[in-house]
């Protein structure tokens, strides 16, 4: 790299740095618990539960079968259930966690935004897209499938400074319980056939909720654990433990840059896990698993997404024998959030990204960006409303 080179990357990285605002906070906020619901309950405290109500133990089977699936969360419709009986399931069993606030619709209605209001009045949106639907160009070709972005936390304790969701800040950790509710609403509308946990929230930060919202997802809801993606801004510890689980969902690593200098500022995390362990820990991931791992990358104009940097990411992709065919590479154009100095790249510097990579053999396909102009595009879900 020359002399000149070199200082146009130090002015674009003190930029990049000149843009976070917010500090790296792990902890949630302590605030009231939401009530206990049936998707709190692991399969092997549900009869209990009933017969402790005082009814019988076959009814937690029944209670699945609505919920999970049936998709069904009102058990005032549940005719297999004594009316007399179904008031006090519901407020004992099926407390209403998500109340909607606002619905917005794009792509010829195959994006739907939410935006739920939680009991304590936290607010949290959930995506879910559509595609292959006939008649409707918007939502591309192929089989008819359906993929619902989740929420995992109410805002974000992670600070990058080109998210929304992450500017926001995080107000607390989301229950098993509303996790799987956002599903289920979802669920009663389409038949879903993946899930992603990259609405608001770190994931990783909120892990034994999301574990067990996953867990409830495959063994009762019945969804393929290899359709469901968690996302993650690179905690190394939880990657290393989701490595133990057994549950061979795809693990998506947010890198936004192939070197420390820059990542520090473009996610914070870096300080305390860098990109060395970061990727020796989803390498080790799809060496146990066999399962492929999404990296991925939001391209970001003039900061990240210089030729050199995509040979960069290649280069520590693959370094340490690893080879290229662990990992697939989804560059995301920046989408736009609001007081952003910041921009996506141009279109002929992505697609030079994603062509220095597959010079690698390393699979790359730039992400398809879906309801950007409802902002409930990457990084764009921040739960602006009423």
């Amino acid at each position: 790299m020359t002399a000149a080179e070199q200082a146009r990357v130090d002015e674009l990285d003190a930029h990049a740095r000149a843009g976070r605002t917010l500090p790296l906070r792990f902890d949630a906020p302590r605030r009231g618990k939401p009530p206990r619901h049936w998707a709190d309950l692991a399969p092997d405290e549900r009869r209990g539960a009933v017969t402790d109500a005082g009814l019988p133990p076959f009814r937690a089977s029944q209670f699945d079968t609505q919920y999970y699936r049936h998709a069904n969360a009102d058990p005032s419709t549940w005719t297999d259930l004594p009316a007399a009986a179904r008031d006090e399931v519901a407020e004992r069993f099926f407390p209403a966690l998500l109340s909607p606030v606002r619905e917005q619709a794009a792509d010829e209605g195959t994006t739907v935004k939410t935006l739920w209001r939680l009991h304590d009045g936290a607010l949290v949106e959930s995506v879910l897209m559509e595609y292959g639907v006939a008649g409707k160009r918007s939502s591309g070709s192929g089989r008819r499938r359906a993929t619902l972005c989740v929420s995992s936390q109410a805002g974000c304790g992670m600070a990058c400074p080109f998210c929304a969701t992450g500017q926001g800040g995080l107000q607390r950790n989301m229950s098993t319980g509303e996790i799987v509710a956002q599903v289920v609403a979802a669920a009663a509308r389409v038949r879903l056939t993946n899930i992603v946990f990259m609405g608001m929230g770190e994931p990783m930060a909120n892990y034994n909720a999301v574990m067990g919202s996953v867990r409830r997802m495959v063994d009762d809801i019945g969804l393929s654990a290899r359709g469901i993606t968690i996302s993650t801004v690179g905690l190394v510890p939880r990657i290393r433990q989701l490595t133990t689980e057994g549950v061979p969902v795809t693990l998506a690593v947010s890198l936004h840059a192939p070197d420390d200098e820059l990542r520090d500022t473009l996610v914070p995390i870096n300080t305390r896990f860098p990109l060395a362990e970061v990727v020796d820990a989803a390498h080790a991931y799809f060496r146990t698993t066999g399962r492929r791992v999404s990296i991925e990358y939001a391209l970001i104009r003039d900061v990240n997404d210089q030729a050199w940097r995509a040979d960069a990411l290649g280069a520590l992709l693959t370094a340490d024998g690893r080879g290229a065919h662990w990992v697939h590479v989804n560059p995301i154009p920046l989408n736009p959030t609001p007081g952003s100095k910041w921009t996506a790249s141009r279109r002929a510097d992505e697609h030079k990204f994603v062509r220095r990579l597959n010079a690698r053999g390393i699979a790359a396909t730039i992400r398809d960006t879906r309801g950007r102009e409802i902002d409930g595009a990457c990084g764009q879900l921040a739960a602006q409303g009423a």
